[in-house]
């Protein structure tokens, strides 16, 4: 185990990091909680590294503009921020805690932990648990809670510090990142600026993520840019040859979205979706949305594949796994029996049916580039 102590340098290279937030003894007189912590953690085996925002002696010394900025740099480089607050109000009032838990709060890197008696707690409390905070009423507890959410480390160097653990294992952002190392870029540092959570287990569904980038080739930084990802997608172009491409009939669904800036604020899209844990393979999941989405079942053995894409490589990491499959008549007159009529599995998603000609679709305009792409990859390039 790796101890950082106030305004110490921080190790350039990190598996996995710990920051103990919480308030510190402005009075040698009262005791710090965070020796103990480190007992604990070292118990445990821990083998990451732990950022304590107090001098390695004891001694209380503060330097403001040196140590906010270590801390700032701590909390930054940290995979999970412990807030231990042992409150007292008359020689450990926290103050400063709240504004600290306040601006890291929806990081998706806290652990908050207090005793149970402990004043003034309330409202951390209740925000934690809102925002699915793990919560410990005692230190060990709250210590435990903090080895399981981050998991097993990973070496991480440089820039590479700065992407928390959660995202770094995420399979969009290990492609994005080994697509730019292989074209000999460098990452010099990233910022998470949002992440999205759902379901009873509460995966990670999306994240945006601020990074720097340095290009060889142009021999600068791009420093401006925030990459957003979410889990890949699988798409099935269902389709039934016409006399001409123009004529050829291909099935939609239509779906509520928030985004979409259609007329009838829906999207039109092809039947798709992701897999809930990301484990099943993409064929699968194209199978499984297929039926969810439209009713029918095919087989994925039927299912040809055309390989994975990003939908927006100026922004969007994730790619789309695109499958198709020719259509019989009287498989066709199935989907055009179901148009109209709902389906989905969950009260989140309600899709309708739809069967469309390539002429209609290129003529109507609510079907987004991405998907139009799709559709004519397959159906215009003879891999049908």
């Amino acid at each position: 185990m790796q101890v950082v102590y106030a305004r110490q340098p921080f190790p350039q290279r990190l598996t996995r990091a710990i920051f103990l937030a919480g308030p510190t003894p402005r009075s040698p007189e009262v005791p710090s909680w965070r020796p103990q912590a480190l007992e604990l953690l070292r118990a445990r085996g821990y083998d990451g590294a732990v950022f304590v925002p107090e001098d390695a002696d004891g001694a209380v010394r503060f330097d403001y503009t040196d140590q906010v900025e270590w801390e700032s740099e701590g909390l930054e480089l940290a995979d999970i921020i412990v807030f231990w607050i042992p409150r007292d109000l008359e020689t450990l009032p926290g103050f400063t805690t709240n504004v600290e838990w306040g601006i890291w709060q929806r990081s998706g890197k806290c652990v908050l932990g207090a005793p149970a008696d402990a004043p003034k707690l309330r409202y951390l409390r209740h925000h934690a648990e809102r925002l699915g905070v793990p919560q410990g009423e005692s230190l060990a507890e709250t210590l435990d809670h903090a080895l399981t959410a981050m998991g097993e480390g990973v070496a991480r160097v440089g820039g590479e510090r700065e992407v928390p653990l959660f995202v770094w294992r995420q399979p969009a952002f290990q492609r994005w990142y080994a697509a730019q190392r292989s074209a000999g870029h460098r990452l010099d540092g990233a910022h998470l600026e949002w992440h999205y959570r759902t379901g009873a287990r509460r995966s990670l569904f999306c994240w945006a993520l601020k990074v720097n980038v340095f290009i060889p080739e142009e021999d600068r930084h791009k420093r401006s840019e925030v990459i957003l990802s979410r889990g890949d997608i699988s798409a099935v172009l269902a389709y039934r040859p016409g006399a001409t491409l123009a004529d050829t009939k291909v099935v939609l669904v239509r779906e509520f979205r928030s985004n979409a800036a259609t007329v009838d604020g829906y999207v039109h899209e092809l039947p798709g979706g992701s897999s809930p844990t990301g484990e099943e393979d993409t064929r699968t999941v194209a199978a499984d949305e297929l039926r969810e989405e439209t009713g029918v079942a095919i087989p994925g053995a039927r299912l040809r594949a055309h390989g994975e894409r990003q939908c927006m490589a100026t922004m969007l990491t994730h790619q789309a796994a695109l499958f198709s499959v020719e259509l019989s008549a009287e498989e066709l007159a199935v989907f055009e029996a179901r148009e109209g009529q709902r389906f989905g599995e969950h009260d989140s998603e309600r899709t309708y049916v739809e069967v469309r000609t390539v002429a209609e679709i290129l003529a109507k305009g609510d079907v987004d580039w991405t998907h139009i792409g799709m559709i004519l990859s397959v159906l215009s390039s003879g891999q049908r």
